[in-house]
């Protein structure tokens, strides 16, 4: 029986072991030592301080360390005691089935390229359904099945989106987990799909927020509308993010691991304001049901969902159309479009672009033939 160790970001470290309550026992000796639910393991700083105790209360039994933590730590690769590391082996993937083990390789693979805990979870499940179809599918040559499998997909009405996304999480996967190289295996992603996004008018979205009573509701959904957060980004947020004197608000780490600035309403920070003075969060500023964690994305959508039933709007958008929306009415209110990328943080200037398509500033200048004729 051994303990694993490997890193879960650059202050933190996951702690794994078989189920023992000698050695449960000892890791709660720990100082700032707390358990992840949903990864089974414990979590303990990554310090010289914490290693030391770990080591100490652990000293005699096999230490498991993913290799990339014992090439940084210095403490861990000079360690006399039995320390052996974790390599990442490749697995083969013609003789593999779907099981814990390939799970876990996918997802240490993952997390070590520092994808998003969503995006790990989508490409885990799309590799989940891609392994019950290759089980049918045995006779199909390696080298055919991520194309017999896409073409399958757009068979059954999948979005372009979707096979997209199912394609790169499994070509991560036969390449980062497997070890295939790319040309021993062909497919063709289907052609990115232009779709214009949903947006609420600027009518729409007040009545939305006149509809929510609830303090915490309310804060939640003015910081999304005006400062066009992501819904990933305003279940994260704590207070020190905002900064009523510059009127600015920090999102840290949001898509693509990259903080960023965007503006911070005054009536948005009021009603923070107002939500902090009677709730006091203390971590997160938006906290859930589950101590120490925030509110999650589905509650937030929720929240969204039922303001929209109660301000009677039967447009179809979500909780990402606030976003969209604040992009747009800054276009339409004549702020840059450059402005507008850096607030939402698009890395290209093609990706806000896309809002000049649904601002109606000048469209609502043309006149229709039919009103002309009509009028006349």
């Amino acid at each position: 029986m051994k303990i694993q160790l490997r890193k879960k970001n650059d202050i933190e470290l996951f702690v794994q072991f078989p189920y023992r309550e000698d050695w449960i026992a000892r890791i709660r000796e720990m100082t700032f030592r707390k358990w992840h639910p949903e990864e089974q393991a414990w979590v303990i700083p990554y310090s010289t301080g914490s290693l030391n105790q770990l080591l100490k209360l652990f000293e005699g039994i096999p230490l498991m360390v993913e290799d990339t933590l014992l090439e940084e730590c210095d403490l861990l690769s000079e360690h006399e005691l039995d320390v052996v590391p974790i390599h990442l082996e490749t697995i083969d993937f013609e003789q593999s089935s779907w099981s814990i083990a390939v799970k876990r390789q996918l997802s240490i693979r993952l997390k070590l390229k520092g994808y998003s805990r969503q995006t790990m979870r989508t490409y885990i499940s799309h590799l989940e359904r891609f392994y019950r179809f290759y089980e049918t599918c045995r006779e199909v040559p390696v080298h055919d099945l991520l194309l017999v499998y896409s073409n399958k997909l757009v068979g059954e009405g999948r979005s372009h989106a979707y096979v997209n996304q199912a394609i790169s999480a499994i070509k991560f996967h036969l390449e980062k987990v497997c070890g295939l190289l790319e040309g021993n295996f062909s497919y063709i992603r289907p052609k990115k799909q232009h779709k214009l996004p949903n947006v609420l008018s600027v009518g729409d979205v007040k009545r939305l927020l006149d509809s929510v009573q609830n303090l915490k509701h309310r804060a939640i959904l003015l910081l999304t509308y005006s400062s066009g957060l992501r819904v990933s980004e305003v279940v994260k947020l704590q207070l020190r993010d905002l900064d009523q004197e510059r009127r600015t608000l920090h999102v840290r780490q949001g898509k693509g691991r990259k903080d960023r600035l965007t503006v911070l309403s005054e009536h948005a920070f009021a009603a923070v304001q107002l939500y902090v003075s009677r709730y006091k969060p203390e971590r997160w500023l938006f906290p859930g049901q589950h101590d120490g964690r925030s509110i999650t994305e589905r509650s937030v959508q929720k929240i969204f969902e039922k303001a929209l039933v109660d301000a009677k709007i039967v447009k179809d958008v979500s909780l990402h159309s606030l976003r969209h929306s604040f992009a747009t009415h800054l276009l339409e209110g004549g702020i840059d479009i450059r402005y507008i990328q850096e607030l939402l943080g698009h890395r290209n200037v093609q990706t806000t672009e896309i809002y000049t398509h649904v601002a109606v500033k000048n469209i609502k200048n043309i006149k229709s033939p039919l009103d002309t004729m009509l009028d006349g």
